[in-house]
C-alpha cells in the first residue's frame, strides 16, 4: 500500500490529503488525533490524512450508506420496514459478503461471517444475518482470525 500512495502522490504532486475511512473503534483508532487530521506516520509517503468519519459508530455507517430496497421499504434492524427513516439515503453500493454475514473484510483466509449474526434454524441449519444488523461496535471484527 505504501508503494501505491508513492505511485499516486508522485503522478498527483497536488494532492495533500487523503480521506480515510478509519474510526476510534477501529485498531488504532483510538491513537489518532481528537480533530480528525493525522500526518502519515514515518516510513510513509507524506500527506494528512483526514477522517471525517472517525467518531461514528458501526451502526452509523450503515445508517448513512445502506440502499433503499426497488419498493420503497427500508432495511433496518428486523428487516424491512414501512415506516420513514433516516437510513440509506446516500445508497452508496457495497460488497455483497455483507450480506452474508461478514462484518469486517480482511484477507481471504482470515475472513469469516461474524458468529454474533449467526442464526440458528428449526431444522438446524446455520445462517447469518446481514451486517448492517450488528449494533455493537466490539463485535465488529469477531469474524476475523487475529
Amino acid at each position: 500500500m505504501k508503494e501505491a500512495f508513492s505511485q499516486y502522490l508522485k503522478r498527483n504532486p497536488e494532492v495533500k490529503a487523503i480521506f480515510v475511512g478509519t474510526r476510534r473503534t477501529d485498531p488504532h483508532g483510538g491513537l489518532l488525533s481528537a480533530d480528525g487530521f493525522d500526518v502519515t506516520d514515518g516510513g510513509w509517503p507524506r500527506f494528512m490524512r483526514v477522517h471525517p468519519v472517525i467518531e461514528w459508530h458501526y451502526v452509523e455507517v450503515w445508517a448513512v450508506s445502506l440502499p433503499k430496497s426497488e419498493t420503497g421499504l427500508e432495511r433496518g434492524k428486523g428487516g424491512l420496514t414501512a415506516h420513514p427513516v433516516r437510513r440509506g439515503h446516500l445508497k452508496i453500493p457495497y460488497c455483497e459478503l455483507y450480506d452474508q454475514g461478514y462484518t469486517s473484510l480482511g484477507g481471504t483466509d482470515d475472513t469469516h461471517p461474524n458468529p454474533a449474526l449467526r442464526v440458528e434454524g428449526l431444522d438446524g441449519e446455520i445462517s447469518y444475518k446481514p451486517a448492517y444488523e450488528l449494533e455493537e461496535d466490539r463485535e465488529e471484527r469477531l469474524g476475523r482470525d487475529w
